[in-house]
């Protein structure tokens, strides 16, 4: 797809799914050290108000900020870089990079929106990288509503209920997935086996760092940095 296309794509879905965007050895190998950092049975590092309200069962891990470089060839990958400059303008910045873990029968992610919507041009752009194969069999699909990245705020009511028109993603090892971080979107529950992405975080120039650490779900925002409910939302 010409990079004209790509960009009225996102632009109008919220989302765009480039499968094969990374070589196998590479997903291999940041999946070893993934599971070589996590072990076989890694704890939930949110408090349990969050874990009970959000029905989010994700470990998260920033390998950057403990000097692990291995994973710092993906956020440099040119193609990656260059696709990032079309979609975000050239001015655009890395935030972080986060794995995610999601432990076998666990819930996944309810809907949210990474960041508050309020403000059209101010998001994150979260560039999802998978590492293994996601399945019919193994859960843990992404979905996602098309175009609700301009539909402003989440509504509030059942965190896990469906969506009219939503769409389900099932990436497979290799797949990039760019998601605009006001979009519509969850992880549904995983069924057998871990299941593993890599988030590389980026935004706009004028967007801040921080824009991120309010996250909005269905029945609440949450503030990832003091860990509370900022605000109860009732359907």
């Amino acid at each position: 797809m010409k990079p004209s296309a790509l960009k009225q794509k996102f632009d109008r879905d919220g989302y765009i799914v480039l499968e094969g965007f990374f070589g196998d050895a590479q997903m291999a190998h940041v999946d070893r050290l993934t599971h070589q950092h996590y072990g076989e049975n890694p704890a939930f590092q949110h408090n349990d108000e969050f874990l009970s309200k959000s029905q989010t069962d994700v470990i998260p891990w920033f390998p950057q900020q403990e000097g692990v470089t291995d994973f710092d060839a993906i956020a440099n990958d040119k193609n990656l870089q260059e696709l990032s400059k079309l979609i975000l303008g050239s001015n655009w910045y890395s935030q972080h990079c986060m794995v995610m873990l999601s432990k076998p029968g666990s819930l996944g992610q309810a809907w949210h929106q990474d960041c508050p919507p309020e403000n059209p041009q101010c998001f994150n752009l979260n560039r999802l990288v998978y590492t293994h194969d996601i399945t019919d069999a193994t859960g843990g699909q992404v979905a996602v509503v098309p175009g609700s990245h301009k539909m402003g705020l989440l509504p509030a009511g059942d965190p896990v209920g469906n969506f009219t028109g939503q769409v389900s993603l099932t990436p497979s090892k290799g797949t990039l997935i760019l998601l605009h971080g006001h979009t519509w979107h969850c992880v549904q529950p995983i069924k057998e086996g871990v299941r593993v992405s890599i988030n590389y975080r980026a935004a706009p120039a004028s967007t801040p760092e921080g824009i991120t650490d309010i996250c909005v779900y269905r029945n609440m925002r949450y503030q990832f940095s003091t860990s509370r409910v900022l605000e109860d939302r009732v359907g």
